[in-house]
């Protein structure tokens, strides 16, 4: 059984920075990816990374300001959020496959986490 679980979300400033945390539970899996869902609006591709050879890629709207990472170790993927600004607010959710290959389609994945709120004020 995958359990995917988020934390490290929260309130900042325009500006700031946050950084987000997914421990992967279970077994490891082969690409790890972040997306954000804003009120109202579809699921949007943040970024992904491949966990044995450490490959990214970013959605448009992030690249240069965000950045994703992994832990092998901890079995724990990371997301680091500089630079946020208040259209960044929504519910972050890690996710998880087991296929290789970095993929920023929603339907890619096969493990979901339950989501972590990030809220940018101006």
């Amino acid at each position: 059984q995958v359990q995917l679980v988020e934390s490290g979300g929260g309130l900042v400033q325009a500006g700031g920075s946050l950084r987000l945390s997914c421990a992967v539970l279970g077994r490891t899996l082969s690409t790890y990816g972040w997306f954000r869902q804003a009120p109202g609006k579809e699921r949007e591709f943040v970024a992904a990374i491949t966990r044995s050879s450490g490959n990214t890629y970013y959605g448009d709207s992030v690249k240069g300001r965000f950045t994703i990472s992994r832990d092998n170790a901890k079995n724990t993927v990371y997301l680091q959020m500089n630079s946020l600004k208040p259209e960044d607010t929504a519910v972050y959710y890690c996710a998880a496959t087991s296929s290789y290959g970095l993929r920023s389609r929603t339907s890619s994945y096969d493990y979901w986490g339950q989501g972590t709120q990030v809220t940018v004020s101006s």
